[in-house]
């Protein structure tokens, strides 16, 4: 028997995990702390489950194909955000968002799809933008040298509603089937990127071998599940959402009758971020009960604690967009003032499409700062021995 001071070995080291949440342009803000988080970990490569989902599958795909160290690999997904513009994202030319609704005022009085109305938005644009910062050729090599044991991407098949997650990892590693959610063996392509991300109405579904899928986040109730089905013993997560309270003035309840933005903002975040902190809560109350049995009355059948290291933003990523949505080129502005953002105190829904160099540039900076401020809780995460959450 080890003595508890002696080190494990490789195969017996725990298996730490990244899971990614989606969350459009607030993406960046997990590349800003990653970046931030390469500043104290000096591990080549430390996390060897990597799970993402809409943006955070975007995040996730780089890190897990990059041939680099920790250090430099993060320095580089904060190059691909830098490197991002809003024409990368959508067209923006009135001519271009003219014509798409156009083309969806005609389906929607008609009922009919002879204009081939697939998308508010054309995902040319980003596809060509991650083809030159995806070298999808490491993660087998990073899984053969062991640095990795698996890459997940979840999304949506609308055929059938369930929640599919992608697994490229080492041989005969294990899937699963639950309840509306699945896990399948598939090669990472730039497909299931774009897939995990492309949001329902605003960009059209991508076609893999059996079907057309949509935005992984919109009916993925356990996205920590994953990571934990992978072998994960501990699992760090950035989500991306202010810890509000009951005195934060940006969540006070206005009385006025909510503007299409406001309604649409709570629907991405019931998307994106809802069951993120479901999810964790979930785990944490399997972790207490855990820890209250006996041993000898735990579980059989795999189910064990799994240790949890949530970080947030220590400011409203919605709230910094209101100082940001100036910059929007003019025809996006003009479709977000029609849809009230103006006038909300928090333009949530705005913050979702806001792939603009400012707010892109803050985000990365705020993660950034925000890792370095938590670093010693991130070091003491990283060296516990027992199983709980934080």
């Amino acid at each position: 028997m080890k003595a508890a001071h002696e080190p494990a070995t490789p195969s017996e080291a725990p298996i730490l995990a990244l899971a990614l949440s989606g969350g459009g342009a607030r993406g960046a803000y997990q590349a800003g702390m990653l970046k931030g988080m390469a500043e104290f970990i000096d591990q080549d490569f430390p996390f060897r489950v990597i799970t993402g989902v809409s943006a955070g599958a975007i995040n996730a795909t780089l890190i897990a194909s990059s041939p680099d160290s920790f250090q430099q690999t993060a320095r580089s997904l904060e190059q691909a955000w830098l490197d991002l513009s809003i024409d990368q994202v959508f067209k923006t030319s009135v001519g271009s968002l003219s014509w798409s609704f156009a083309r969806w005022l005609w389906l929607l009085t008609t009922g009919r799809i002879s204009f081939g109305v697939r998308g508010l938005f054309d995902t040319r644009p980003p596809c060509q933008h991650l083809a030159k910062h995806l070298p999808l050729h490491h993660i087998d090599t990073n899984i053969e040298a062991g640095r990795l044991r698996a890459l997940a991407l979840s999304a949506t098949r609308y055929s059938t509603g369930e929640t599919i997650t992608f697994v490229h990892g080492v041989p005969g590693i294990e899937t699963w089937h639950r309840a509306r959610r699945c896990a399948v063996c598939a090669k990472t392509t730039l497909n299931h990127v774009m897939a995990s991300a492309a949001l329902p109405l605003l960009f059209p579904a991508i076609q893999l071998d059996d079907g057309y899928y949509g935005d992984g986040s919109i009916r993925h109730s356990s996205p920590l599940s994953p990571a934990i089905h992978l072998g994960a013993d501990r699992i760090i997560t950035i989500s991306l959402r202010y810890p509000v309270d009951e005195e934060t003035p940006s969540e006070r309840p206005s009385m006025g009758y909510p503007p299409p933005s406001q309604i649409l903002g709570m629907m991405m975040h019931g998307v994106f971020l809802d069951a993120l902190e479901n999810d964790a809560e979930r785990l944490q109350r399997i972790n207490r009960t855990l820890q209250h049995m006996p041993s000898s009355s735990q579980p059989d059948d795999g189910l064990k604690a799994v240790d949890l290291l949530m970080l947030r933003p220590s400011q409203d990523l919605g709230v910094i967009a209101r100082d940001h949505g100036q910059y929007l080129p003019y025809t996006i502005r003009t479709m977000a003032q029609g849809l009230g953002s103006s006038r909300e105190r928090v333009p949530n829904f705005l913050s979702y499409l806001l792939f603009e160099s400012s707010y892109i540039e803050y985000l990365l900076e705020l993660g950034y700062r925000d890792a370095l401020a938590q670093e010693e809780e991130i070091k003491r995460f990283l060296r516990r021995d027992g199983a709980g959450s934080m």
